[in-house]
């Protein structure tokens, strides 16, 4: 019998938080009267995460595990959990309890309202620098202003999605992945829940400054092309410009007989350009960097082992990675 409830949750070097995690989610469930799964993506964790949750299943079989042949990073392994789940609705949280499991009443309540994607936004983000916080803060911003796509601010991927919207993203095999943009992209109807987003319950972040930067290159150009655009625009406005500061020194050289400028406006003129051609090269090979990834057509995961799952459904899901 297929659940009612399926909850995702990709797991990397987590053993400090799966007790508290799964006390907190399964008491927060049995409350709700769904059946339900918790799937565990297991992300070619170090620690002993894997064993931690076989334990888990020999105790309750409605934990069920996914373990990959290595660390795909978040996205991916996200999109693994989405591709066994069963349930009419999926839930994907993570397993550091920065996101309350008990909040989950709240997005089916919304559910049974009629949403097909109940998402979580968050008023205050506990237990992180101000730092993070402000940059987080700007990059929703801009991806909302640089993208055609609506996509909420400060909301992650904490969410309630229908069965219909589940069925839809796993029709997006992209490997360049950034889930929030894809759950936006798929459009249905939306609707958001605020909440207070607590501090991680154990162990660090697996997130530094310099992958989040990619992250967020990645959302960027995984949604728009403005990066691309701006260049266009900027080199047509300094050829402009050049074209008219050439007439000038044209006449001023007839009327006045100035001397052409020396050599220190000439060098910081070249490195300047030189500057901006570097950068536009790099932009023009974030997106060929995309391309050719894509072109490969590689699977986006590789399975190890599905536990707990019927073999007919491991194996087309399987064959759809």
């Amino acid at each position: 019998m297929k659940p009612q409830l399926s909850i995702v949750v990709p797991m990397y070097n987590e053993s400090a938080n799966i007790g508290s995690f799964y006390e907190r989610v399964t008491r927060v469930l049995e409350g709700t009267g769904y059946s339900y799964e918790i799937i565990c993506v297991n992300d070619g964790s170090r620690d002993n995460t894997l064993e931690l949750l076989k334990e888990l299943r020999r105790k309750d079989t409605r934990v069920k595990i996914i373990d990959l042949s290595r660390n795909f990073g978040k996205e991916v392994a996200m999109t693994a959990g989405l591709d066994f789940a069963a349930g009419e609705a999926v839930i994907p949280i993570d397993a550091d309890l920065q996101d309350p499991p008990e909040l989950i009443p709240q997005l089916i309540d919304k559910w049974q309202e009629g949403y097909d994607v109940v998402y979580a936004t968050r008023l205050r983000r506990e237990g992180e620098s101000g730092l993070k916080k402000l940059t987080a803060h700007l990059f929703y911003r801009l991806i909302r202003r640089l993208t055609p796509i609506d996509i909420p601010a400060d909301t992650g991927d904490f969410r309630l999605m229908s069965r219909q919207v589940v069925d839809a993203l796993r029709l997006l095999r992209e490997r360049h992945r950034f889930m929030k943009g894809l759950f936006s992209w798929v459009g249905f109807s939306q609707a958001g829940v605020p909440y207070l987003r607590d501090p991680r319950h154990a162990g660090r972040s697996k997130f530094n400054y310099w992958k989040l930067w990619n992250f967020a290159i990645e959302g960027i150009t995984s949604f728009s092309f403005l990066p691309l655009q701006v260049f266009t625009y900027l080199g047509f406005f300094i050829a402009s410009a050049a074209f008219l500061f050439a007439l000038y020194l044209i006449g001023d050289k007839f009327i006045n007989g100035n001397p052409v400028p020396g050599y220190p406006s000439l060098m910081v003129t070249i490195l300047f350009f030189g500057g901006i051609q570097l950068i536009t090269l790099g932009v023009i090979g974030e997106y060929i960097g995309r391309i050719y990834n894509e072109s490969k057509r590689r699977p986006l995961y590789l399975v190890r082992d599905a536990i707990g799952f019927d073999y007919q459904s491991a194996r087309w899901n399987r064959r759809e990675v």
